[in-house]
């Protein structure tokens, strides 16, 4: 059961937004810049891991510098409009709000582009921090004191449990609700539209009873 004051962290990417049309948008400039191949339906299907790791699947490490700059220098102007909210971001945040928490976003993007999309989104956390990954993104979940962390992948899940939180994922990404509760998921929930039933639960009868009966169901 978590003890105030509450931090509850949230991935960014396929958990609070949509980026999948904006970053797919850039992928295909970029390639056609280039003249790099790029599989971008593909790409938008393992968001999650650092840019640096994708662009590994179709530049040679000599060139990936120079595309992850370009790559981010295209973000600005593609990126940002189309992407959207996710359902139910903007009171997941508010949620947290409601009973006395912070909020803080952390995430494996580059921080400016991250904050780009929040300001765009209207979505004000009460920290932003860019370039963690998986259990990287303990640091900051530890040093803000965060209880709760809530992602899409895998690697935030490994993120929530190295920092001892509780970890919420939501089957938004690419992982489904089995691969997020073998990583140890303590709750999988079908998005964030159930988030803040599942709060109000969590802070008043604790994690035995952090099992929503809407949580999302295990494949088969």
């Amino acid at each position: 059961m978590a003890t105030h004051p509450l931090t509850v962290g949230f991935d960014l990417d396929m958990t609070l937004i949509d980026s999948r049309p904006g970053i797919k948008a850039v992928y295909d400039r970029l390639s056609e810049e280039t003249g790099t191949y790029i599989d971008s339906e593909l790409a938008i299907t393992r968001l999650g891991p650092p840019l640096e790791q994708e662009l590994a699947y179709w530049f040679p490490a000599a060139d990936i510098p120079a595309a992850v700059h370009r790559y981010r220098e295209m973000y600005v102007d593609h990126a940002i409009v189309p992407t959207p909210a996710m359902p139910g971001a903007v009171e997941a945040i508010a949620a947290v709000r409601a009973a006395g928490g912070r909020a803080i976003v952390v995430t494996a993007k580059h921080q400016p582009s991250a904050q780009l999309h929040l300001d765009h989104l209207g979505i004000r956390p009460d920290a932003l921090i860019g370039r963690l990954w998986a259990e990287a993104k303990a640091e900051a979940l530890r040093e803000h004191g965060a209880s709760v962390y809530v992602g899409d992948h895998v690697g935030d899940v490994r993120g929530a449990r190295t920092a001892g939180a509780f970890s919420v994922a939501v089957a938004t990404g690419p992982c489904d609700g089995a691969q997020l509760r073998a990583e140890g998921a303590d709750v999988v929930l079908d998005d964030l539209t159930r988030f803040p039933r599942w709060l109000e639960g969590w802070l008043t009868e604790g994690a035995a009873a952090s099992e929503p009966e809407d949580a999302v169901e295990d494949a088969a």
